[in-house]
């Protein structure tokens, strides 16, 4: 059975291609008409059917057209009026590849007599090709210009162009087997690398292309390397693998994008059943890998926690790098940078009288004995009941304040405390959710298209209810899973960038996705989190 052209990933040999050419009174539709159209379908490599017919243009055929095509009024007088000719001749080209030489021109015609007699754009086929723009990026360097008639005398086409609408046609199609035969070294194979060709074969590393050529039209995950085989760049493709990569070919960009290509000597990919799968694998192997031309690898080095010292006499707020399970203490994060996190606790500062000094014995400090210990161990309540269940605590003398500031016209301030109470909310916002999930335990989801899927605290584990393990890689570590308290446990960094990326999916696709069972928890009875936006300071 002949696949679909709307089918991107259908093979070439099974395209069924219909190269046409007009001729016309003039250079625009708008004041001119057809006065031939000739056109030939071809499949696999074979002439399979032609089309061929004089148009009456109801309007006189200017001299220098004539003499330029040999087309004269005397001819075109009997010969059908465009209306006449569109049923068939749509007919004709339904279910191909329109194909042309500057092909912008012809079909802009078709265009303009379809919507002249009522027919709709979309009775002419979506998939065009052009084998001018073709030409110019497989075999510019070869001949002195792209027209038709050079290309037909540099590379002796059997069909020599003449202005004359078959003839043309036909030396099109034998210009179009000479470029599928150059771009197949290209790993040119189906009706989407077609495609896009022309905007990917003037890349320098154009001939790196061939590295897709294994790649499959599916969701999946793919992994650049250099001739030692080091991992460069880990990437995710959530419907087409081959697509994406050859994406990284469609223009002459600079910059780091230009090194990698440079770099890469070969391309991996693991296929995925599905997008989210997709996302969590390469998450995943950016974390094992570190990859130097990855953002997320060297924003991760950078990551910081919030941690309330509940192990101190005097507990008070401290940004760290590692946190320490089993000490007791809450932690707000990670977070993505130290300065992130430094800008958190500039946030609760305002909010609470938390002591900020870090030595034992400073003036003003309760560790002098100049604020009570009861009074002081409120405050420090406070703190961590806002950090947990409770966020108004520290979120409502912000806006309070930050109200005071702009009412007093004092908009800098202002500004720069909702900027503080902002990284505060998002930063609660961002482990509401790593919570939430984790409260879930062992979660399976019906996947749209996909089935079901298993995860565990949130963290990928596997296809199918039973939940076995997929591609994506090992099972969650202990301790990931639901259980009394899990929240507390601080989460490494590759666990809550695994987290961050299931809820961001989960929150798009809600609408699309069915829970079929749930260990745990999954319903946060807690108020939504206000944003602090700049439009509220004026």
């Amino acid at each position: 059975m002949q696949r679909s052209p709307d089918d991107p990933g259908t093979p070439l040999r099974e395209v069924t291609f219909c190269v046409l050419d007009l001729e016309t009174t003039g250079a625009s539709p708008a004041g001119c008409a057809i006065t031939e159209i000739g056109a030939v379908k071809l499949r696999g490599g074979e002439r399979i059917g032609t089309f061929q017919t004089l148009v009456n243009p109801g309007t006189p055929i200017p001299p220098y057209v004539t003499a330029l095509t040999a087309i004269t009024e005397a001819m075109v007088l009997p010969a059908p009026r465009v209306e006449q000719v569109l049923p068939t001749f749509l007919s004709f080209l339904a279910g191909t590849v329109v194909v042309g030489h500057n092909v912008r021109f012809d079909v802009s015609f078709l265009r303009a007599a379809m919507a002249a007699h009522g027919y709709q754009r979309s009775e002419l086929p979506s998939a065009v090709v052009d084998t001018c723009a073709l030409a110019r990026r497989l075999v510019g360097d070869e001949v002195p210009d792209c027209r038709l008639g050079t290309l037909a005398s540099g590379f002796g086409l059997a069909h020599r162009p003449c202005h004359r609408a078959l003839d043309d046609a036909l030396a099109t199609g034998d210009l179009l087997h000479l470029l599928l035969e150059r771009a197949g070294t290209l790993g040119v194979a189906g009706l989407d690398d077609l495609l896009s060709l022309p905007t990917v074969a003037g890349h320098p590393q154009v001939g790196k292309l061939r590295l897709t050529s294994s790649l499959p039209r599916s969701p999946g995950v793919y992994l650049f390397r250099d001739r030692r085989g080091r991992v460069l760049h880990v990437g995710k493709a959530t419907a087409n693998l081959r697509q994406r990569v050859r994406s990284y070919f469609s223009s002459n960009r600079r910059g780091k994008l230009a090194q990698l290509l440079r770099e890469t000597t070969a391309i991996d990919h693991v296929a995925c059943a599905n997008p989210l799968e997709a996302a969590v694998l390469e998450m995943r192997l950016i974390h094992e890998h570190v990859p130097r031309f990855n953002h997320q690898a060297a924003r991760g080095r950078r990551h910081a926690y919030v941690k309330l010292t509940l192990d101190e006499r005097f507990p008070r707020l401290s940004v760290v790098r590692n946190p320490k399970a089993g000490d007791g203490c809450p932690y707000l994060g990670p977070l993505p940078s130290h300065s992130a996190a430094r800008l958190v606790v500039e946030a609760i500062h305002q909010a609470a009288a938390i002591r900020r000094c870090t030595a034992r014995a400073v003036a003003g400090c309760p560790c002098t004995a100049q604020v009570a210990g009861a009074g002081y161990a409120a405050i420090v309540d406070r703190v961590r009941r806002g950090l947990t269940g409770e966020p108004q605590l520290l979120l409502e003398p912000l806006a309070h304040r930050m109200l005071t500031l702009a009412g007093d016209e004092r908009f800098e301030e202002a500004a720069d405390l909702r900027d503080r109470a902002a990284a505060l909310a998002g930063a609660l916002r961002r482990q509401r959710r790593f919570d939430l999930l984790r409260r879930a335990g062992r979660l399976v989801l019906d996947l749209p298209g996909a089935g079901p899927v298993a995860l565990d605290g949130g963290r990928w584990a596997g296809t199918g209810t039973a939940g076995t393990a997929g591609t994506a890689g090992s099972p969650p570590a202990a301790g990931a899973g639901a259980g009394a308290g899990v929240e507390t446990v601080p989460l490494a960094r590759d666990a809550a960038d695994e987290l961050a990326c299931v809820g961001a999916w989960l929150d798009a696709n809600a609408g699309r996705v069915r829970v079929l069972s749930c260990d745990g928890e999954l319903s946060c009875p807690l108020p939504a989190l206000p944003r602090f936006e700049p439009a509220g300071l004026r």
